[in-house]
């Protein structure tokens, strides 16, 4: 096989609470890839957002933009098969809009911070494969309420709806490149076997169709 046609960035996409990181981690461990998880850990605006999102609404934002910006970069250039937790067109197409929906971003920041990311998604190539994870409300905040962040505790059910509904239509949209929808409701890969190996046998045919 020769090397241009290696399949280099996996994506995964999906609502707070759908379970990307536990299946990133998961088909990394099956594939040998290496894992870009998101930044929250060290995203700096992330607390102070938390407690006053109008304020740092766009600091957040651009950072996020910024951060994976740079991983499809190191992906890009690398010569590793990486995937990839939640990706740059979920910041640009969810979470910016929705928070400039609900008043917390102005809407010259948000059309600074769109124009800004027009012109980075143009610089780099979509995921040879993206993976959203379907769920419903209820199935996203059993996962939240399992995981426990504190900082997700204050969230509504009424947000995690409109950003669900903001996924459909992005994802129902979506042309960049090969996408791979799988329903998370009644699937536990974290804790059952079988249906782990249910899904790395779907993403499996999804790769075997990219060589």
């Amino acid at each position: 096989m020769e090397n241009h046609s290696q399949v280099k960035h996996i994506a995964v996409a999906g609502n707070i609470g759908a379970g990307k990181t536990t299946l990133c981690t998961k088909l990394a461990r099956q594939f040998g890839w290496e894992v870009n998880y998101e930044d929250t850990e060290e995203n700096p605006y992330l607390s102070d957002f938390y407690n006053d999102m109008r304020r740092w609404s766009f600091n957040l934002q651009i950072y996020f933009l910024n951060s994976r910006y740079q991983q499809i970069l190191r992906i890009q250039s690398g010569d590793k098969t990486v995937i990839q937790d939640r990706t740059i067109y979920e910041d640009a197409y969810i979470f910016a809009p929705n928070l400039h929906y609900m008043g917390l971003m102005s809407k010259r920041d948000f059309d600074n911070y769109f124009t800004l990311f027009k012109t980075m998604s143009s610089q780099v190539n979509p995921p040879d494969l993206l993976i959203y994870l379907q769920a419903d409300i209820s199935t996203l905040v059993s996962h939240i309420q399992r995981r426990g962040r504190d900082y997700e505790g204050s969230m509504s059910l009424e947000y995690l709806k409109k950003l669900n509904e903001r996924y459909e239509e992005w994802i129902s949209g979506y042309t960049e490149g090969k996408l791979l929808v799988i329903n998370v409701d009644n699937l536990d890969f974290d804790g059952n076997p079988e249906h782990l190996g249910e899904v790395v046998n779907q993403v499996s045919r999804e790769l075997h169709g990219l060589f």
